[in-house]
């Protein structure tokens, strides 16, 4: 048989030069092909080193807009609740969620550095300072000197600033980012700081909420010890003002904003959404979506973007008065503006992240309570919260105004009025009956008597009218891979992955941004912050002042 060339392809490949081999001798040319692959195989895994994609890095200084969003008092349960209540009243399948449960990353610990339970002040100023201090400070460390916040920092760094709550702007938690006080209790001084009247002037830009009482004299309708009317001062000073739902209405979306905006829209507490009307106070999403849309219309043609503090401030209030019909609704109201914030960052172009998490859990709420000696059924009716139509707070003002007047036969309408329409309530007891009218003239027991009502109807349980030390949810979205690199690290003070201190989200929004947190805090240090001697207070007075809400 005539020999293969030299040069002849084998298997159709290029052709080899080797030693001429008899073409009978078929499994040795075999065996020598597949030497020959397996050196070529070994030599590309040894010599070719594929390049490794690039890990996208974060500018700390380049333009981006920081959203922090504080879900006050709200834990786990309070968002499991939420969900079987929606599910329920919108007749939506088991698996439909709210939006912010797609955003879930991680779980923060939230001890201060007084209790291993917090209050919101303590919590608050470990996410503004990214350190621990002891319950009721504002912006001050344990040793009650001022640390700088990172609205501060971002504000020194050309960003613009806003806060958005429900409650009052001088409340805890916009406070700690905005002020510095030895207690909280001290909000007309920091209704005072957050107008600029302390050393760094004014750093916060846009300011939506409740609170105007801490703003004006008594003489006008507020709560002022000292007369001042901050709000004159403020628009004689260059604020614009909206004071109600009509002024509100003609910021125009935020497209009619004047920067700075001071907008107290409540004289104490915005009310529950259960009983907001909304032709007179707006929702939390309409306050946030103008907020967003002023704040990046101011800063469209700046090297900077803005910081934007957002807080569902009254989940934690309704926890306090363990009132579950209020609570899955104030709830569902943060989730609608937590939306207007995801369709905000994927509309614009700027680099932009969103972080959302509690303070702390407040009422220490389960979805299950045992109403009976024997074996519990696994049930829990959110039906109950759907046929309740108003806060016990809400009820327990209007029982009270009732109780004063005259004509109407007190027990039919505590029986009509308020358990039969008002609360939904069909099956109640004459001894009921007999126990809301013995403590109408005492609000706070009236306020949780109504409420564990619904919750005793709704098997739902509550261990606490305050905190707990439960650990909390940490929820983020952003536009930037960077960032979401960053995010999704699980290193402490790096990332937000996983279960992380309350400190390390203060630390992680001062890291992208390349702040320093220090350096505003010695410009503040000496700054004045706290209240008249402690004891110049009377026992009862001082205790009374701190309210730890």
């Amino acid at each position: 048989m005539a020999k293969r060339s030299e040069n002849s392809p084998l298997l159709g490949g290029d052709s080899l030069i080797y030693n001429s081999k008899p073409k009978s001798n078929v499994r040795k040319n075999i065996s020598y092909i597949l030497n020959v692959v397996t050196l070529i195989t070994i030599a590309v895994l040894l010599f070719h080193h594929p390049s490794k994609p690039e890990t996208p890095q974060v500018k700390p200084h380049g333009k981006k807009n920081i959203i922090m969003m504080v879900t006050d008092g709200m834990g786990p349960a309070s968002l499991s609740a939420a969900r079987s209540f929606r599910q329920l009243r919108d007749k939506l399948p088991i698996d439909d969620t709210l939006v912010i449960d797609k955003y879930l990353i991680g779980s923060s610990r939230t001890r201060s550095s007084s209790s291993l339970i917090t209050d919101s002040a303590a919590g608050a100023t470990a996410f503004a300072c990214g350190l621990k201090s002891y319950n009721g400070a504002i912006g001050v460390d344990p040793d009650k000197t001022p640390c700088g916040t990172i609205l501060e920092a971002l504000k020194l760094q050309g960003y613009m600033t806003g806060l958005v709550v429900t409650t009052r702007i001088t409340d805890a938690t916009p406070a700690a980012f905005s002020a510095h006080v030895d207690y909280r209790f001290q909000e007309d001084l920091i209704a005072q700081h957050q107008l600029g009247e302390y050393p760094l002037g004014r750093v916060v830009d846009l300011i939506l909420g409740g609170g105007r009482c801490h703003f004006v004299p008594a003489s006008n309708g507020g709560c002022r010890a000292d007369g001042r009317d901050l709000v004159k001062e403020a628009v004689k000073n260059g604020w614009s003002y909206a004071g109600d739902r009509s002024q509100f209405d003609q910021l125009h979306g935020g497209e009619n904003v004047s920067l700075p905006l001071l907008g107290l829209l409540a004289n104490h507490d915005i009310p529950y959404d259960i009983d907001r009307q909304s032709e007179e106070f707006p929702s939390l999403a309409e306050q946030v979506k103008v907020a967003l849309t002023a704040l990046e219309e101011a800063t469209k043609d700046s090297d900077q973007g803005f910081f934007l503090l957002i807080e569902g401030s009254r989940i934690d209030h309704a926890g306090h008065h363990n009132d579950p019909a209020a609570q899955v609704r104030e709830v569902l109201a943060y989730d609608n503006a937590f939306k207007e914030v995801i369709d905000f960052i994927e509309s614009t172009d700027v680099e932009t992240v969103a972080i959302s998490t509690s303070d702390h859990e407040t009422g220490g709420l389960v979805t299950a309570r045992q109403v009976s000696e024997s074996y519990p059924d696994y049930l829990w009716y959110p039906q109950v919260l759907l046929n309740s139509t108003h806060s016990g707070e809400y009820l327990t003002r209007k029982i009270y105004t009732q109780k004063v007047k005259s004509g109407t036969k007190f027990a039919d309408f505590i029986k009509q009025e308020i358990l039969e329409k008002d609360m939904g309530i069909t099956d109640y007891t004459e001894d009921e009956v007999k126990q809301i009218a013995l403590k109408s003239s005492q609000p706070d027991a009236l306020l949780y008597f109504l409420n564990n009502m619904i919750s005793y109807r709704a098997q739902i349980g509550w261990t606490t009218h305050g905190h707990s030390a439960v650990d909390v949810n940490i929820y983020a979205h952003t536009n930037s891979p960077a960032l979401l690199h960053k995010l999704k690290s699980r290193t402490a003070y790096d990332g937000l992955t996983g279960n992380h201190e309350n400190i390390e989200i203060g630390a992680f929004m001062e890291t992208i941004t390349g702040s320093n947190l220090n350096k505003v805090t010695e410009m503040i240090r000496k700054m004045t912050h706290s209240p008249r001697d402690k004891s110049d207070l009377s026992t009862d007075e001082y205790h009374a002042n701190v309210d730890y809400l």
